[in-house]
């Protein structure tokens, strides 16, 4: 997992660092087909997996219920988020 995030670091870092090298700025134009690409491959080690495959029904109640509690945590962040942007607001205009 940290080898994951850690790639993906290295690789936002060279992003950055070679931004303003012309012939990169092609690689935004494949981003879409590499993205598929891998989730094609992504699909079919998936498939290929007796045994995931087999408890797919526990395993698909599981991620229906974080995705659940991910959104709804999403609103409720957002919401408190924008509760507090207004009150210190109003409280900045009741001040002038």
């Amino acid at each position: 997992m940290f080898r994951i995030l850690l790639l993906l670091l290295l690789g936002m870092g060279a992003g950055v660092l070679m931004r303003k090298i012309p012939s990169v700025r092609k690689v935004e134009q494949t981003t879409r087909y590499t993205i598929l690409a891998m989730l094609f491959v992504f699909g079919t080690s998936i498939g290929a997996n007796h045994s995931l495959l087999s408890r797919i029904a526990y395993f698909g109640w599981q991620a229906f219920v974080i995705a659940i509690l991910g959104v709804i945590g999403s609103f409720g962040a957002a919401y408190l988020f924008h509760y507090l942007s207004q009150k210190k607001r109003k409280e900045a205009d009741d001040e002038e």
